[in-house]
């Protein structure tokens, strides 16, 4: 079984400038990897209309699925929402469904749900909602682009609604085998068991532990028995 493919577009000026540290990334690639679903690029952008449109285009083409973080909450530099309709060619406006999630939260706080706050009820046409547990504010899905918040707490709570409904492949399995050499000393043979064992994932992470150094084998893959015949060949450059 193929593992279906996906992109994250991780939207937001703070998170370039080194202001906000983003969390979401490191997240969703743990939770695709473990049911199956191949993260295959990340990409940061700023606050540019044009360029997140093109991104949203090209992303969205190329993989199974594309994820977005920040850029739909109520302040004026939340353009996400305009770009993704944009780029499906949907009108964006306040939608019923959105607008009465939105209505009901605030109203139980007894918050006025002003102006600002109604952009958060902003949904491109034929857009599916998705479910905000934490401040009510919907992410939503439209075709293959699962559009989310920026806040890492939020954008976990509407990842764990939306996996399940996700194609799965197999989980990606990792093994970690610890070599006492340094890489220069084990490049070519470790060269020739990536071309023998193909369907693998190989990685190569030098390491110093009081003084002595070394390099940690990472290999990565959806079949065990293949792995565990790598790791016998890793172990024995030792």
């Amino acid at each position: 079984m193929e593992q279906p493919s996906a992109a994250m577009l991780v939207i937001g000026d703070e998170l370039l400038s080194g202001r906000t540290h983003d969390a979401n990334m490191h997240y969703l690639a743990k939770e695709l990897t473990e049911i199956g679903i191949n993260l295959t690029e990340a990409r940061f952008i700023r606050d540019d209309p044009a360029a997140i449109v093109s991104s949203i285009i090209e992303l969205s083409k190329r993989f199974d699925y594309l994820f977005t973080s920040g850029g739909i909450g109520p302040t004026h530099d939340d353009i996400t929402t305009d770009c993704v309709a944009e780029a499906f060619e949907k009108k964006a406006s306040i939608r019923s469904d959105a607008l009465k999630i939105l209505q009901e939260y605030y109203d139980g706080k007894d918050i006025e749900l002003n102006e600002a706050r109604l952009r958060m009820a902003r949904i491109p046409e034929t857009a599916e909602l998705i479910d905000n547990p934490i401040s009510a504010a919907p992410g939503y899905v439209i075709e293959n682009v699962y559009v989310m918040a920026g806040v890492p707490k939020i954008f976990q709570s509407m990842l764990k609604t939306v996996t399940p409904k996700l194609e799965k492949g197999l989980p990606t399995l990792s093994l970690s085998v610890k070599i006492y050499k340094g890489e220069g000393d084990i490049a070519l043979d470790l060269e020739e068991m990536v071309k023998t064992f193909d369907q693998l994932n190989f990685g190569s992470y030098p390491f110093s532990e009081k003084g002595v150094h070394g390099t940690n084998i990472v290999i990565r893959g959806t079949d065990k028995k293949l792995m565990e015949e790598a790791e016998d060949k890793v172990r024995s450059l030792t």
